[in-house]
């Protein structure tokens, strides 16, 4: 290793610049990205720069598609993956001592923060109280889950748990978590800080120069257990950004055009890079609102070099000047500081132009992200999405939908809903809280809208989640918060709320009449997701949009105001009040920024972060090396992937006679797969909570109960806006039992596969498994006995996932799909497996049809390297890390 070590700031490092003069290679005509990935493959191969490895990311051009293995140095979890992670480490401590291993072999090798932030609800909002309220609906509901999570602080090490109701993950990462830079004490070296985490939004930490992506929870945990995360090495697209913002626009309207010209460009498991005369016109809190939203334009990341706006953000993020300095040296002198001098001579796979003086104010929906909305185009667009055929793009309603309307009692006070109207308006998610510039924007134009008279209609639920407590600091600091309580967003909490879909109920007499008229309603977000019935079940279009917005459209009341040109209302003189009116000016936006957004700030936010509230302390645990599962816990359940290991069984799938279980069509979400939300009454998990005792109001969602795996396969595709081919039409959770025709609930359905002993398959068209890096979409298929996926194409993690857990991933050769090959999901499939598979390997699949039709195709097994392949005969990955454990 001797040859490739450097030195700065009193450490040691892996010097790139030694390493290329070893190899003959170019390091500064790589990718930044690329740059980090090679400091991690030869750091782990000890200097030694013939490593495969190391070979593979020097030529990393010739090598694309090829397995690397890198080591991440931190995981970080939220709690809805996060109990799901514990339970399956929990679980496995349990098999290790029944296999006869030390149960405390299993234990995180590297540090692992849980940050406690998806599981508060919106129970209520637009009043003082509110938090107080949810906070004890909080508790009342998950201190059965928060107890496992205070147990696992006590009894693993490299463990901490940063308590509910503190901010959101990402929020919390970017600015306190990361170091930036790492320093082992032991070694006296320092690297740059890398980190995985079980959220798809984890690549918001980009923004501050630092390599990190969204994993399942399955590859997380592998990882923290000391495995590498092995996947291929990627192409890198360049984003050169020129230009600047042109005034009153702000990072959100950057960011959703953005994604909307990535999806074009289809960046799909790519590493994006941005750079160019533009890049350095943004500040961190930009360039993290772009890099949050790299899932929604599908690449792996979207990663900001480290420059003097980083420096800038540490600083005003109160960071200590020693790790400030340390960063900044470190980065100078491994290549590893953005040089715009030679930002266009940096060679990747391809690169895109992107001009910022272009965009535009907009939205993006109504059920996807990448889908694009001009302001004023907003009004027509929805008019046309209710009557357009039912898809991404429309409702399937008819012209008279739009004239709709029904009345309602809200608390004494007759209101009308109409078509269009907006239900919910929601300050959330940390792809917009975390940016002062969008805050202090919302909150000037709710001053300037409170000053001309202006009000909120009961009819919209209003609400303010700040991502960090920090926010709420300089929020009040700005003198603008009175403002935005006045009009209804009021904190409700610290937490994902709304964007996760926690939005809670809607009033009473509202929730009647949208589930009783079906009348086309909206919401209005600053979020990252808006997939269909994610926000709430009942309202059918979801809109992304600026804080700022979210305002402007909880004035309107409703999504056909064009806003652009028709009043938001009218001031106390009785003149109407255009948004041009009202709408903050970059400069005004910037004064208050300069004013209030202070290191103090961030740093009293942060100065306690581990203690937790009052209800946090008062969860009594004890530390011990195996956990006390409870047998009547609706909430926690030890899980049956150990069963057959602990039993000696191990065998590869059985891959003949597979009976369609689904047969779906594009971007199938995570969200379809496995729901996050409500949990309906009469569902088959409904009827399971309420058989083993659970009242309806104390349901959760089915996030908060993924560590109990008897309700989540039963929540397994029982989305209610699922589309199943084989449904007959009905709409949601439902299949066609293939041997009698009929249609039942999905898990009825597997039920009975189950007993007849028949094998699973799903059938689906192109970007299955999009959305939210959710393991429990694999492992759910997995435990209904499903045994091989075959689609169009796959979202990365989620193919990823399904390799994990023994699932076979399986793709259409191009030109090929269902319809071509007119299958109607009454076939049955055979998976011709080779006796030694090799990564990506072409299978052929035999398909049965009616009358003993026959026909062979050809499908590519998507799994992607040698590790993958290893998983199918042992039962997943958890049970290969278990193996290793003896």
């Amino acid at each position: 290793m001797q040859g490739c070590i450097g030195s700065v700031a009193g450490a040691k490092f892996i010097d790139l610049g030694a390493v290329a003069k070893q190899t003959g290679a170019d390091v500064d005509r790589m990718p930044y990205t690329m740059r980090i990935l090679l400091e991690n493959v030869v750091r782990k191969a000890q200097g030694d720069v013939d490593d495969e490895n190391v070979r593979r990311v020097l030529d990393w051009k010739r090598h694309i598609g090829e397995a690397v293995s890198f080591y991440p140095a931190r995981v970080i979890l939220q709690d809805y993956t996060g109990v799901p992670c514990v339970v399956d480490l929990a679980s496995m401590r349990d098999a290790a001592m029944r296999m006869g291993i030390d149960p405390k072999a299993v234990n995180p090798e590297i540090p692992v923060d849980l940050v406690i932030d998806h599981s508060v609800q919106v129970d209520e909002a637009g009043n003082p109280g509110a938090m107080a309220f949810n906070v004890k609906r909080e508790y009342e509901r998950n201190a059965e889950r928060y107890k496992l999570l205070k147990w696992a602080q006590k009894s693993f090490s490299n463990f901490r748990a940063i308590p509910p109701d503190t901010g959101i993950i990402h929020q919390i990462n970017i600015e306190h978590l990361s170091p930036v830079v790492q320093y082992d004490d032991q070694l006296g070296m320092l690297y740059p800080d890398t980190v995985f985490g079980t959220d798809s939004h984890t690549t918001m930490i980009n923004g501050l120069a630092v390599l990190g992506w969204g994993v399942g929870g399955l590859e997380a945990e592998a990882c923290m257990l000391g495995a590498p995360s092995i996947f291929s090495v990627p192409e890198v697209v360049g984003v050169r950004l020129t230009g600047s913002l042109p005034s009153g626009t702000v990072a959100t309207d950057m960011t959703l055009a953005i994604t909307n010209l990535l999806r074009q460009h289809n960046v799909v498991g790519k590493f994006v890079e941005y750079f160019g005369p533009g890049y350095q016109q943004l500040g961190v809190a930009d360039r993290a609102t772009l890099a949050n939203m790299a899932p929604e334009y599908g690449s792996t990341c979207g990663y900001s070099p480290f420059d003097q706006e980083s420096i800038k953000y540490m600083e005003l993020t109160g960071r200590s000047a020693e790790s400030v300095d340390r960063a900044a040296s470190y980065m100078r002198a491994n290549h590893l500081f953005y040089d715009p001098q030679a930002a266009d001579q940096v060679d990747y796979s391809e690169v895109i132009e992107f001009d910022l003086s272009t965009v535009t104010t907009s939205l993006a929906g109504p059920k996807r992200p990448q889908d694009l909305i001009a302001l004023p185009d907003m009004s027509r667009d929805f008019a046309q999405e209710v009557t357009a055929p039912l898809g991404n793009h429309g409702f399937g309603m008819d012209e008279a939908a739009l004239d709709q309307s029904v009345d309602v009692d809200i608390d004494g006070r007759e209101e009308t809903i109409r078509a269009g109207d907006v239900m919910i308006a929601a300050l959330t998610s940390c792809t917009n809280t975390s940016n002062p510039t969008v805050l202090i924007g919302a909150g000037l134009l709710a001053k300037k809208a409170v000053e001309k008279g202006l009000t909120v209609s009961p009819k919209v639920k209003t609400s303010f989640a700040p991502g960090s407590q920090a926010v709420t600091r300089y929020m009040e600091a700005t003198g603008l918060m009175p403002y935005l309580d006045k009009l209804g967003f009021e904190i409700v909490a610290y937490g994902c709320t709304t964007c996760i879909g926690n939005s809670g109920p809607l009033h009473p007499s509202i929730e009647r009449a949208l589930k009783e008229s079906g009348i086309a309603t909206a919401a209005v977000l600053s979020g990252n997701r808006n997939f269909e019935s994610r926000i709430h079940p009942l309202i059918k279009g979801n809109y992304l949009a600026s804080p700022i917005l979210v305002v402007a459209y909880a004035l309107a009341g409703n999504m056909r105001v064009n806003l652009s040109e028709e009043p938001l209302g009218q001031d106390q003189e009785g003149r109407p009040v255009f948004l041009k009116d009202i709408w903050p000016s970059s400069e005004e936006i910037d004064d208050y920024v300069r004013r209030y957004v202070t290191s103090e700030s961030y740093r009293d936010a942060y100065r306690n972060i581990f203690d937790g509230r009052r209800e946090w302390d008062q969860l009594q645990v004890e530390e011990s090396e195996t956990f006390a599962w409870d047998p009547k816990s609706t909430y926690v359940a030890n899980p049956p992937y150990f069963d057959q290991q602990i039993a000696g069984v191990s065998s590869k799938p059985d891959l003949t006679g597979l009976t369609v279980l689904a047969k779906l069509g594009d971007s199938v979400t995570t969200d379809h797969i496995s729901p996050a939300g409500v949990i309906p009454s009469l569902s088959p998990a409904g009827q399971y909570l309420r058989e083993h005792g659970v009242q309806v109001r104390d349901f959760n969602s089915y996030g908060s109960r993924r560590g109990n795996h008897k309700v989540m396969m039963r929540g397994t595709l029982a989305n209610t806006q699922l589309h199943n081919q084989l449904a007959d039409g009905k709409q949601g959770g439902y299949t066609k039992y293939l041997p009698t025709g009929e249609v039942l609930p999905i898990f009825d359905a597997c039920e009975r596969y189950r007993q007849d002993g028949t094998g699973l398959m799903i059938v689906a068209g192109k970007d299955y498994g999009m959305g939210s890096s959710r393991d429990w979409a694999a492992k759910g298929v997995k435990l209904l006995g499903v045994k091989a996926v075959l689609a169009e194409s796959f979202e990365r993690i989620h193919r990823s996932n399904l390799a994990m857990m023994g699932v076979v991933p399986l793709q259409f050769q191009p030109g090929e799909n269902a319809q071509t090959l007119g299958l109607d999901g009454t076939e049955s499939f055979d998976v011709r497996l080779p006796e030694r598979p090799e990564p990506r390997q072409l299978v052929d699949v035999v398909i049965h049809g009616e009358h003993g039709k026959e026909k062979v195709i050809q499908a590519v097994m998507r799994l992607d390297s040698q590790a993958e392949i290893s998983y199918l005969g042992v039962g997943g990955i958890l049970n290969k890390v278990l193996e290793s454990k003896r």
